[in-house]
């Protein structure tokens, strides 16, 4: 599976896929990363991408020559090429949106800067999606977010892909609490039955704390349960 990023400042985003897992995919090519910054398909000679906006308003918009270029370029590499863009106007990113993206051959994740894009481009992406209800001062953090989501539902990008199956927001719950080594640690205990080896009582014990968890910390998620 194939990454792009528009961005005006692509050293952001490259570093995240120096290490760790994603690193790993790459290197096992299982998926690949690469950049485009819109001032290098500008036709300003100044290489702007940023005008004030039309009627007024505090700020600089980039604008929307740059950026149709730029996509125009990936796409004519790549016909499969699928634009997402960053913006509060986007749905909520969800796990769903994550593992229904993965299908994909080719994503482009755009970046905006300043106070934003040209309302023309945004209008000819694929798809708009919100990763919360603030303001950032770009788009490389959720474009990162929404990758990294997407990319560890790609097959093989994970090295025990099973661990999927027991995340937060499968099946509309919350992951069970997990614990590790000490058994005990400042007098704090763990769940007697973990310590048992029964796998059909932690599993169904799992299950229950997920429900509880869920109910407690995300109320509106548990209202959804069967």
């Amino acid at each position: 599976m194939k990454f792009s990023f528009m961005t005006l400042f692509p050293k952001i985003v490259e570093g995240y896929f120096s290490d760790s897992i994603l690193s790993r995919a790459i290197e096992s090519k299982l998926m690949s990363v690469d950049f485009y910054n819109p001032r290098d398909y500008t036709n300003n000679k100044h290489m702007k991408v940023d005008e004030p906006m039309i009627g007024g308003g505090a700020g600089m918009l980039m604008t929307p020559q740059p950026l149709f270029d730029t996509v125009k370029a990936i796409k004519e590499k790549s016909s499969k090429a699928y634009v997402i863009v960053a913006t509060p106007v986007g749905k909520p990113f969800r796990q769903n949106d994550a593992k229904r993206l993965a299908s994909k051959e080719h994503i482009v994740f755009v970046s905006g800067r300043y106070e934003g894009l040209d309302e023309r481009f945004i209008e000819e992406a694929d798809e708009l999606f919100s990763v919360g209800d603030f303001i950032l001062t770009g788009g490389e953090l959720p474009s990162l977010m929404m990758c990294d989501a997407i990319a560890r539902n790609v097959k093989g990008v994970l090295g025990n892909s099973d661990s999927l199956s027991v995340e937060s927001f499968e099946e509309d719950l919350l992951e069970a609490p997990s614990f590790s080594k000490p058994k005990v640690y400042n007098d704090i205990g763990v769940p007697q039955e973990f310590l048992k080896g029964n796998h059909g009582k932690i599993s169904d014990l799992k299950s229950a704390m997920a429900k509880c968890k869920t109910k407690y910390f995300r109320p509106t998620m548990h209202q959804k349960l069967k």
